[in-house]
C-alpha cells in the first residue's frame, strides 16, 4: 500500500515535474514564439512605417510637384495676364493715340475751314469795301463833274464881266501910257541904281537861306529814320517806297544846291498877298513859289496814291514830304519859309486828288502830275507891276 503511494507518489510528482518541465518548455516555447512574434510586429511595423513613410514622402512628394504645377500654372496665368494686360494698355494706348491724332486733324481741319472761311469773309468784305469805294468814287467824280461845269460856267461869266471891265479900263489905260512914257526913263535908272544894291544884299541873304536849309536837312534826316521805323512797323509798303524816292530826290537837290552859284536875278517886280500882308519878289521867285505849288501837288498825289494802296487813313499832314516840304527849292530867290507853305498848299490839293483817285485840282501829262493853273492862280495870287 505504502509502495503503492509511493509509486503514486513517484508517479505524480514525476508527472508534476514533467507537466512543470513541459509547462516551462511551453512557456518557454511560447516565450520565444512571442519575440519571434514581437520580432515579426517590430519588423512589420517598421515596415508599415517604412512604407508609411515611403508613401508619406510621394505624398509631399507629389503634394510639392502639384505645388509647383499650381504655382508654375499661376504664374503662366499671372504672365497670360500681364501680357493680356500690356497688350489691352497698348490697345488702349495705340486707340487713344489715334483718337487724339483724330481729334488734331479735326481741329486742324476746323482751323482750315475757319480760316478758309475768314478768308472768304475778308475777300466778300473787300469786294463790298471796293464796291462802296466805287461807288464813292464815281459819286465824287460826278459831284466834281457838276462842279467843273459850274466852275466853266462861273469862269464864263467872270470871264465875260471881266472883257466888259477890260474894254471899260481901255481908255483909262492910254491914259496912264502917256504918263508912263513920261516917266520911263526916271524909273529906269532908279530901278538900275537899285539892282546893284540888291545885288550885294541878297548874296548875304542867300547865304542866309542856305545855312537854313541846310539845318533843315540835318533834322528832316533824323525825322526820315524815325518815320522809316514807323512805316516799316505799320507795314506801310507803298508809302515806304514812295518815301525813298523822296528822300533821293532831296539828297540830288543838295547835290545840286552845292554846285550852284549865286547871279543877279534883277529887281523886284511881282507882289503877292498873304497872311495879311503884301510880299514882293523878282520874276525868279515868282516862278520859284509856282513851281513850289506844282512840286507840292505832284508829291501830294504819290503820297495820297501811295496811302490808299496801303488801305491807310486819310491824312496829308502824318506824311513826311508834307512835313519837310522842302523838295524842289534853290535856296536863293525865296525863304524857305514862303516856299514851305505853298508846297504844302499843293501838296494838300494833290493828295486828296491821289487817296481819291480824281483830278479835281490837276492832271497827269508826260509822266506827272500838274496841278489846275486855276487852282494855281488860287493858291498864289501874283501881280506884276
Amino acid at each position: 500500500m505504502n509502495s503503492i503511494n509511493l509509486k503514486r507518489l513517484a508517479s505524480t510528482s514525476v508527472l508534476g515535474l514533467t507537466v512543470t518541465l513541459g509547462t516551462a518548455g511551453l512557456a518557454s516555447a511560447q516565450q520565444r514564439g512571442d519575440g519571434h512574434q514581437r520580432r515579426q510586429d517590430r519588423e512589420q511595423s517598421q515596415q508599415d512605417r517604412g512604407q508609411q513613410q515611403q508613401q508619406e514622402r510621394q505624398a509631399q512628394q507629389q503634394q510639392r510637384q502639384s505645388q509647383r504645377q499650381q504655382w508654375e500654372q499661376q504664374r503662366q496665368a499671372q504672365q497670360a495676364q500681364q501680357q493680356q494686360s500690356r497688350q489691352q494698355q497698348q490697345a488702349e494706348r495705340n486707340a487713344q493715340q489715334q483718337q487724339w491724332q483724330q481729334q488734331r486733324q479735326d481741329q486742324m481741319r476746323q482751323a482750315q475751314q475757319q480760316r478758309d472761311a475768314q478768308q472768304r469773309q475778308w475777300r466778300q468784305n473787300q469786294q463790298q469795301q471796293q464796291q462802296v469805294q466805287q461807288q464813292r468814287w464815281e459819286q465824287q467824280r460826278q459831284q466834281q463833274d457838276r462842279w467843273n461845269q459850274q466852275q466853266q460856267q462861273q469862269n464864263w461869266e467872270r470871264q465875260r464881266q471881266a472883257e466888259q471891265q477890260r474894254q471899260a479900263e481901255q481908255q483909262q489905260r492910254v491914259w496912264q501910257q502917256q504918263q508912263q512914257r513920261n516917266s520911263q526913263q526916271q524909273r529906269d535908272w532908279q530901278r538900275n541904281g537899285q539892282r546893284q544894291w540888291s545885288g550885294q544884299q541878297a548874296q548875304q541873304i542867300q547865304q542866309q537861306r542856305w545855312s537854313q536849309y541846310r539845318q533843315r536837312v540835318d533834322q528832316d534826316q533824323r525825322l526820315a529814320l524815325e518815320r522809316e521805323r514807323l512805316l516799316q512797323q505799320q507795314r506801310r509798303q507803298a508809302q515806304w517806297h514812295y518815301q525813298q524816292r523822296y528822300l533821293e530826290r532831296l539828297r540830288e537837290d543838295e547835290s545840286r544846291l552845292q554846285s550852284q552859284s549865286y547871279y543877279d536875278s534883277g529887281p523886284y517886280n511881282y507882289r503877292y498877298y498873304r497872311g495879311g500882308q503884301y510880299y514882293e519878289t523878282n520874276q525868279y521867285g515868282a516862278q520859284m513859289l509856282r513851281q513850289s505849288i506844282e512840286n507840292g501837288y505832284d508829291q501830294g498825289y504819290q503820297a495820297g496814291l501811295a496811302d490808299r494802296e496801303d488801305g491807310w487813313n486819310f491824312d496829308y499832314q502824318d506824311a513826311f514830304p508834307y512835313q519837310d516840304a522842302s523838295y524842289g527849292y534853290d535856296g536863293y530867290y525865296v525863304d524857305l519859309s514862303e516856299y514851305n507853305y505853298y508846297f504844302r498848299e499843293g501838296f494838300r490839293r494833290g493828295y486828296e486828288d491821289g487817296y481819291y483817285g480824281r483830278f479835281q485840282y490837276g492832271s497827269y501829262s508826260n509822266g506827272g502830275y500838274s496841278i489846275l493853273g486855276t487852282i494855281l492862280s488860287q493858291i498864289l495870287d501874283l501881280r506884276s507891276y
